[in-house]
């Protein structure tokens, strides 16, 4: 019998890595069509740049001929004038003011014009964007419901909100007088600054890989060092390196040419050595040197070596899941019921769910419309979240043990957390103190930790998305936003709460994993404080103070020098330099001073007590959360044959 049942267990085990190659091969599929489609569209739009053309209509006014409004030519803005009013325009906006020289001006050269009447409506409250202007001409009342908010006049940026994601314009703009405006939509600008990012970063790559104490490097790492690259531009004649100077600086030449001399003793010249040109470099030993930024560099170099040891899972973790996916696997919809609503969203709600041949194993169901899914074509975002909860197997984030489907809507059997809501507690309680912040900082580290080492990114880390246990511990819920992006890779997609988005992210120059600890660094400021540290009054001024940095905020005195250091190293404006995303990995933040005799191996095994423990009485004790209506709002039953994947 003993045989048998090793036969059985290897049989079971053989079928799991099946089904989980299975999923690596859907993934990477996903992720090829991905990157074939984004390929597509920049080889699109770059032919498009080349053969675009420029009319005259009736009126006099230049018209672009093509697909969209970003088929534009440098020659629309014909004018010195007009260059040179929206090039002001541009660099003394909040927002645009961020962007590199290149982007602002490649941006002039693909916004196209438009005139409008007077008493024409340019915004409309309430509706849709998805375009940013520059008034060159004229005047526009900008007004919110019946009340008038101010007057724009020429030389000015508006509406550029829309052009970072699709939103609701919060304002209505009219033309005082007849106007003239240029524009450009969402897709030309973020087509932009993603084509000017991946240009600027392969060619980085390029020059990376022709220097030889760099060949030995994984491309993981040469992709950090290239994000760390300035460029710095020397005049005919200037000296960059002095001899018997000390040095910290590596350089590549990118254009020109670099006279090379050596001067043997004071009373001699110069003899002249070499000439270096494009792709030459000098300088490199000066990394290996110890000084500030030369201990900088070397703390960027390898910083993923410590995360393998971290894919490891016992025979014994293996054997109770394997136990777990036969248990759910053979389970369907009729084995449930529902107990209560713990949570409503816009499309979705959250019910307590048990098990009516089991009465003390309870579950949360999430429950999704799936009509709304479809009309909003978020299909490939729910299956992105289903493979990475049944991938995310930590004691740190909630499980998602099975999924179901019927005419209407998607389930997600989900573990029950009846400790309730952080957001919950810190709202009742105003902040935190240290070790109570330090305890939940830790849980969410080692669940960061957990993701991040299998190429996960989270994307919207706070307070409301973590939740309690019935011991206390803090877990990690809704993957909405979370992305399988693999090691050393990137994203470009804008998503997040907006007080908790990096700056990377806003100015769309590609993001990574180190978005996530600078999401953490926020979270820290705001458990101790009790908000966070970047707000304003609507989303755009949130993110225009966001990219003034971490330095121009005031900490209130009730966060500690230490806890204040942690926050400014994890907030870093360059994610290469942010703690976390270093040599070290987040060992950098585990050994930070601010943690200094916190009891990791004790969180790891749920040993550590927590400084709250909730009180929950059983499986169907749902005290601990705020009380939610039912959705009684019922969509109508789905098509089949427009839900093209399995759930």
């Amino acid at each position: 019998m003993g045989t048998l049942r090793d036969l059985q267990f290897a049989l079971q085990t053989k079928i799991e890595e099946l089904r989980q190659r299975d999923a690596l091969i859907d993934e990477l599929e996903l992720e090829l069509d991905s990157k074939d489609d984004l390929i597509r569209q920049l080889q699109g739009e770059l032919d498009r740049l080349r053969t675009a053309s420029v009319s005259l209509n009736p009126s006099g006014t230049a018209e672009v001929t093509g697909d969209n409004m970003f088929d534009c030519v440098p020659s629309l803005c014909a004018h010195p004038r007009s260059r040179e009013l929206i090039q002001k325009a541009l660099l003394e906006n909040d927002f645009m003011k961020h962007l590199e020289a290149s982007q602002i001006l490649t941006i002039m050269d693909c916004m196209y014009p438009t005139t409008l009447a007077q008493g024409c409506c340019v915004i409309q409250e309430g509706d849709d964007g998805s375009t940013v202007y520059v008034l060159e001409e004229g005047s526009v009342e900008v007004t919110k419901g019946e009340q008038k908010l101010c007057t724009i006049e020429p030389g000015k940026v508006f509406g550029e909100l829309a052009i970072l994601y699709n939103c609701t314009r919060t304002a209505t703009v009219t033309a005082l007088t007849d106007i003239k405006l240029w524009a450009i939509d969402r897709q030309g600008f973020q087509t932009i600054m993603m084509r000017t990012g991946l240009l600027k970063h392969s060619n980085y790559m390029e020059f990376l890989r022709s220097v030889p104490s760099f060949k030995t490097l994984t491309e993981d790492v040469l992709s950090k060092v290239a994000d760390v690259l300035e460029e710095t531009h020397y005049s005919d004649g200037d000296y960059i390196i002095r001899q018997g100077a000390t040095g910290d600086t590596f350089f590549i030449i990118s254009e020109g040419q670099v006279r090379v001399t050596q001067q043997k003793s004071a009373s001699e010249e110069p003899v002249f050595l070499s000439t270096l040109s494009r792709g030459d470099w000098f300088g490199e030993q000066n990394l290996y040197k110890h000084n500030i930024r030369s201990q900088s560099f070397k703390q960027l170099i390898g910083g993923l070596d410590n995360m393998s040891n971290k894919m490891y899972e016992s025979e014994e973790v293996k054997a109770r899941l394997e136990a777990e996916a036969a248990f759910f696997s053979n389970m369907s919809l009729s084995d449930v019921r529902v107990i209560c609503t713990l949570g409503v969203g816009g499309f979705s709600h959250v019910e307590l769910v048990q098990l009516k041949n089991d009465h003390s194993r309870s579950f949360a169901m999430k429950v999704l419309k799936k009509r709304h899914i479809l009309d909003t074509s978020q299909q490939g975002h729910i299956l992105s979240e289903r493979r990475i909860m049944m991938e995310a197997h930590s004691t740190f984030t909630v499980r998602l043990y099975r999924t179901f489907r019927d005419s209407k809507y998607l389930y997600m059997l989900l573990e029950a957390c009846l400790g309730g809501e952080l957001w919950t507690l810190l709202r009742d309680r105003g902040s935190f103190d240290d070790g109570t912040t330090r305890f939940y900082a830790g849980c969410v580290v080692e669940a960061l930790a957990f993701l991040h080492c299998r190429g996960i990114i989270y994307r919207d880390l706070k307070p409301e998305n973590i939740i309690l246990d019935h011991r206390g511990y803090a877990k990690l819920v809704d993957f909405g936003f979370a992305k399988k992006i693999g090691l050393g890779k990137k994203t470009w997609t804008f998503c997040g709460t907006p007080e908790y988005v990096a700056p990377e992210i806003i100015l769309n120059k590609g993001h990574d994993v180190s978005a996530d600890y600078w999401s953490l660094g926020i979270l820290i400021f705001e458990l101790l404080s009790g908000s966070p540290p970047f707000s304003g009054s609507d989303p755009m001024k949130t993110y225009n103070i966001i990219l003034r940095g971490i330095d121009m905020v005031e900490f209130p005195k009730k966060i500690t020098k230490s806890a204040a250091n942690l926050i400014k190293r994890l907030c870093r404006d360059n994610p290469s330099e942010r703690l976390g995303n270093q040599k070290n990995g987040v060992k950098d933040i585990q050994k930070h001073k601010w943690f200094e005799g916190f009891n990791w191996d004790g969180i790891r095994e749920g040993t550590l007590t927590p400084p709250f423990i909730p009180n929950v009485e059983g499986p169907l004790d749902t005290s601990n959360f705020d009380c939610f209506p039912e959705d009684t709002d019922e969509p109508p039953p789905d098509e089949e044959s427009g839900w093209d994947f399995e759930f």
